[in-house]
């Protein structure tokens, strides 16, 4: 699971590239314009940004360029109809990590996703693992000693954020920012409910939550192997 920032102001293909994500288990927000896309990027925490060249306001290359100098490092593909090595270059230059011209072909475009991501991946294992628990995100399965455990997928992303992160005291609001949709309405007590959930399902009897609630913080997944 990983959160997308497409920037696209054609609808009917940012329509088919949203959908094609979330088909394969993405977060996928839209946004229609270049000011719109900056705005957002200044606000709002994603794993890839995926921006068209000619968006109307402000082009996907000055929206690179500005979040570059601001100090983004999400990682950032262009998609444009340009595809002279010019383009290309100035493209690659403005920041962007990558470079896709249209027309888009669906499955190119989720291998570079996937590419750009593994960049940031730490764990030398593609699967997450905190004391008897194993989460696979690709097949998007969890098993504990070894049994399958059923979660609703907002479990699913919200448990996979957090073994991505082991260690790591994320707030209740910087969750919520993370794992839903920025235009959901989720309340700090829907989260609530999600990780007494988890730890419902996930907990062993007679031993601490592997979601640790600190106090006046938020919460943390305790992993003493990292």
């Amino acid at each position: 699971m990983s959160k997308v920032l497409l920037a696209e102001d054609e609808a009917l293909l940012a329509n088919e590239i949203s959908e094609w994500l979330q088909h394969e288990h993405h977060i996928v927000e839209i946004v229609g314009d270049g000011l719109a896309a900056q705005e957002t990027l200044s606000c709002c925490q994603y794993d890839v940004v995926v921006l068209d060249w000619m968006l109307p306001g402000l082009s996907g290359v000055d929206v690179c360029k500005n979040y570059r100098a601001s100090g983004g490092q999400t990682p950032i593909l262009i998609l444009t109809a340009r595809s002279s090595i010019e383009s290309k270059e100035e493209g690659l230059d403005a920041g962007a990590d990558d470079y896709l011209t249209k027309p888009v072909q669906l499955k190119e475009l989720s291998a570079r996703i996937r590419s750009l991501l593994r960049r940031k991946v730490v764990s030398p294992t593609n699967n997450l693992q905190v004391m008897d628990i194993v989460v696979d995100p690709k097949i998007r399965t969890v098993t504990k000693g070894g049994q399958e455990i059923h979660l609703e997928p907002r479990e699913f992303n919200l448990l996979e954020f957090l073994l991505r992160h082991p260690n790591v005291t994320f707030s209740t609001e910087a969750l919520i920012r993370r794992v839903w949709e920025s235009y959901t309405h989720i309340t700090p007590e829907t989260l609530r409910s999600y990780v007494k959930s988890l730890r419902k399902k996930l907990d062993t009897e007679g031993k601490d939550s592997f979601i640790a609630t600190v106090h006046g913080s938020g919460y943390m997944v305790v992993n003493r192997d990292v």
